[in-house]
């Protein structure tokens, strides 16, 4: 619902021609290039593969096109890595629509354009302290599964997955790895 109603409102704007629209996050590449898109917009939470990791892949895909994610959630670490993955805006959907319809053409333009308070919040909170295998290793904890399971998906032994997690738990000042998780995932860095 919330997508055919920006996709709408964008239809209203003279300009800017909404020509194809998917509801899970691994369909964005195929669509983008059926249609050779030159903007897309994408959500943080989406099925399939989230707005972040889609535009990693719809970057090698299609370099040219420009990615604009929109979120109800305004973290600062889903900013970092929705910028790491190669968008060119992260606004959140609370934004006026016509900030959406200018933040299209900025881009269309070379910019970049970045939710203000959230950028204030990125820079003041700092880098993800969690290395990219520390992610790996909390996310796949997330669900309460023992090392030794986690290791086995991962392909680690239950002492490395135990280092990764004792290293996760004590960057999130966390108490457990349930804690961890909760906070990895409240900062937008999982």
């Amino acid at each position: 619902m919330v997508r055919e109603a920006l996709a709408a409102l964008l239809g209203l704007e003279g300009d800017i021609d909404v020509v194809a629209q998917v509801a899970r996050g691994d369909e964005v590449v195929a669509a983008a290039q059926a249609h050779e898109v030159e903007v897309a917009l994408l959500d943080i939470e989406m099925p399939g593969l989230t707005g972040i990791e889609a535009a990693g892949l719809l970057r090698k895909a299609r370099p040219g096109t420009k990615i604009v994610v929109l979120t109800t959630f305004g973290r600062p670490g889903y900013l970092r890595r929705a910028m790491e993955s190669g968008a060119d805006a992260f606004l959140v959907k609370d934004a006026p629509a016509s900030q959406l319809a200018e933040a299209v053409r900025r881009v269309l333009r070379g910019e970049r354009v970045i939710d203000p308070t959230l950028a204030a919040a990125a820079l003041a909170e700092g880098a993800n302290p969690l290395t990219s295998r520390e992610r790996d290793v909390l996310a796949a904890a997330a669900d309460g599964s023992a090392n030794t399971d986690i290791g086995k998906r991962l392909h680690l032994s239950e002492g490395t997955v135990r280092n990764y997690l004792s290293a996760a738990i004590q960057k999130t000042g966390a108490r457990n790895r349930t804690e961890a998780v909760r906070i990895a995932m409240e900062k937008g860095w999982l």
